[in-house]
């Protein structure tokens, strides 16, 4: 009996690994059914599924922990071809975890960030990868204070290159990974093309963590940046603040104004000339000196109307000099018939 299937049966499972394989095997279907959904990630039945596939992976996650099944003190040769797959479980719970909604996004990201880095490191140890983890924050900028510019210069283009044969690399591992998986398929596939196949996954996703412990460590820096401006105090607005506009009974006259303004005590009731230097006052309508145009028409005919009415008075007072007026304009009338200026000595 193998070391692996004594822990398992002293920690009361089964004497196989079949139960921590269908709970891992079970989680990957849902895990592949959510990579594959076209619904929104936040809709309530995706995130059902990804809190199920957590649920699983969790599970086998804490079985993996009691047999121990992964030792630093060994080599990847050393490991079962059935348990390289087991060493996905901290990536898929980051990818997961990243996933989900409702829940503060902070939390979320430092949470993924374990399990990516967790991942890496078992990688590492295990011979899979020889890539160097990447820094957190706190660390870089603690190096970056003491690296010169040329240690600057130098460690960014390490980046760009590493990015670069990262991103050669996932290409390459897409390739051989669909071969491989077909391979998988076939009812004689050996142990063989499935250590293969595990190796090129797990290969796959160090190339997926990588690239997630960089989105978060700028995400990280967003997130920190809204939580200071909320937490920062509000500075207080310098303009007077704004007064609401409180009804008026606008009346014609002062007896009008009486009766309204008993009938609405509680509203204030003004003639329109009180009404219009009220609202002078307060900057709202012009003053005397900035008359509209309609408002000097008013005034014109205004006058013309006070110049007829003096007419009509005279007329009445039998007044010598506007009766002679009418009569010489009555005799040009007589004599100039109503259009005649326009014909332009046309018979």
């Amino acid at each position: 009996m193998s070391t692996t299937s004594k822990s398992v049966s002293d920690a009361g499972l089964s004497t196989d690994e079949e139960p921590l394989k269908k709970i891992f095997d079970d989680g990957m279907k849902i895990f592949h059914s959510i990579e594959k959904s076209t619904e929104p990630t936040n809709s309530n039945a995706v995130q059902l599924s990804i809190k199920s596939a957590i649920a699983k992976f969790e599970k086998a996650t804490n079985l993996v922990s009691m047999t121990g099944m992964f030792s630093k003190n060994e080599g990847l040769d050393e490991l079962p071809t059935e348990t390289l797959q087991y060493l996905l479980l901290p990536a898929l719970l980051g990818n997961l975890t990243l996933k989900l909604c409702q829940q503060r996004r902070l939390e979320l990201v430092t949470v993924a960030e374990i399990y990516f880095r967790d991942f890496l490191q078992r990688c590492k140890d295990y011979g899979v990868t020889d890539h160097e983890i990447p820094q957190t924050n706190t660390e870089s900028n603690t190096i970056e204070k003491v690296q010169t510019e040329q240690a600057k210069i130098a460690s960014l283009v390490q980046t760009r290159e590493a990015k670069i044969r990262r991103y050669k690399e996932a290409q390459e591992l897409k390739e051989q990974l669909s071969v491989l998986s077909k391979a998988m398929e076939s009812p004689s596939s050996d142990d063989e093309t499935k250590r293969a196949y595990f190796l090129k996954l797990l290969q796959s996703y160090i190339n997926q963590s990588f690239q997630e412990l960089t989105s978060i460590e700028q995400e990280k820096i967003i997130l920190d940046y809204m939580t200071k401006n909320a937490a920062a105090p509000k500075p207080k607005e310098t303009r007077p603040p704004h007064v609401p506009l409180k009804p008026v009974i606008i009346t014609r006259d002062a007896v009008q104004k009486a009766v309204f303004g008993l009938g609405y005590p509680a509203i204030p009731a003004l003639t329109v000339e009180e009404f219009y230097d009220q609202r002078v006052r307060d900057g709202i309508f012009p003053g005397t000196t900035n008359i509209p145009h309609t408002t000097i028409q008013n005034t014109e005919n205004d006058a013309d109307e006070e110049e007829k009415i003096r007419k009509e008075r005279l007329v009445e007072e039998d007044d010598p000099e506007e009766r002679a007026r009418q009569n010489n304009m009555d005799e040009y009338k007589d004599d100039h018939r109503r259009g005649w200026g326009n014909r332009y000595n046309r018979s």
